[in-house]
């Protein structure tokens, strides 16, 4: 019932889903009920509510539970949100499997564990499969799926369904690999940040500003691929121009940054003096990164309407 979890639920309620969250403490469970409910009143206060039901319709759909086996009884779906360590993650899946039936689908919030560490020697494991979000998945649909290698296809194209039906945006990953697709794109552009802070090239506040005014600009609506198809006359056309000038700058990519030392201090001390890092100033601007991806989502939905 932490952030992700609180989140899931929210998302499956807006959907019109009885949601039963678990924890093991009853305390955990209370907290996440009253921030819950905070969060929905302020969302339909201000009209960006997700669902057709109302705030209080929807936490009607939403009740807390401490013990697992009665959490889970007639369940047609488990998405599991404990913290992102494997032992703790393979011995709730090991719980899970003892109680569950032959139709309820498993899946795992896991940002890079791997679906083959997870569920392998599981007696349950054609019900398994991975269902990535982006923090918050409330305000940011994407929804990486990535099945174990014996995942039957019913429960990808079962969880595929059900995200569309809650108003996600899921993506079927062929075969798993580590970091999934979305933290492989994202570390690479963290990598290469770090290393043109790191040797001076720019700024990390001028960093930053390229993303979210300049390549976050076309990136919040069109992909990478599609950027280089409206570039040039096509995606062959672009790669006859420019794949020469790629090239040569890709060779001068250096190594994996190290992450430490200076470059750590000086992004920290950037980040610090405009963000400083106390909890109500972090908590203030997270709130207004959720209003922007709120805005962002509306501005996109109205654009696919029209």
């Amino acid at each position: 019932s932490g952030i992700i979890g609180r989140s899931w639920a929210m998302v499956f309620a807006a959907g019109g889903f009885k949601v039963k969250l678990y924890d093991i403490a009853q305390q955990q469970l209370t907290s996440a009920l009253e921030a819950i409910r905070k969060q929905m009143k302020e969302m339909e206060k201000s009209g960006v509510l997700k669902g057709a039901l109302s705030a209080e319709q929807q936490l009607a759909l939403i009740s807390v539970c401490t013990d697992l086996k009665a959490a889970v009884e007639g369940a047609t779906f488990i998405q599991e949100c404990t913290p992102e360590n494997l032992e703790l993650k393979k011995k709730i899946f090991g719980q899970l499997d003892l109680i569950v039936g032959d139709s309820v689908i498993l899946s795992s919030s896991t940002s890079c564990l791997l679906p083959s560490k997870l569920f392998t020697g599981l007696k349950h494991v054609k019900q398994c499969i991975v269902s990535h979000p982006v923090n918050p998945p409330y305000f940011v649909p994407l929804v990486e799926i990535v099945p174990h290698p014996e995942t039957d296809p019913s429960t990808t194209e079962r969880t595929y369904a059900l995200m569309k039906k809650i108003g996600q945006s899921p993506v079927k990953l062929n075969r798993e690999i580590e970091g999934f697709v979305l933290n492989r794109l994202q570390y690479a552009v963290i990598s290469e940040a770090w290393r043109l802070v790191g040797e001076g090239v720019i700024s990390p506040t001028d960093l930053d500003l390229v993303m979210s005014d300049g390549l976050g600009m076309r990136y919040a609506f069109i992909g990478p691929l599609e950027t280089m198809h409206l570039n040039a006359e096509g995606v062959s056309n672009y790669c006859e121009r420019y794949a020469e000038g790629m090239k040569l700058v890709l060779n001068t990519f250096g190594p994996v940054p190290e992450f430490s030392g200076e470059t750590v201090q000086k992004v920290n001390q950037a980040l610090s003096e405009k963000i400083p890092v106390v909890p109500k100033v972090l908590d203030a601007r997270r709130k207004w990164r959720d209003e922007c991806l709120t805005g962002l989502a509306k501005l996109k939905t109205q654009m696919k309407s029209d």
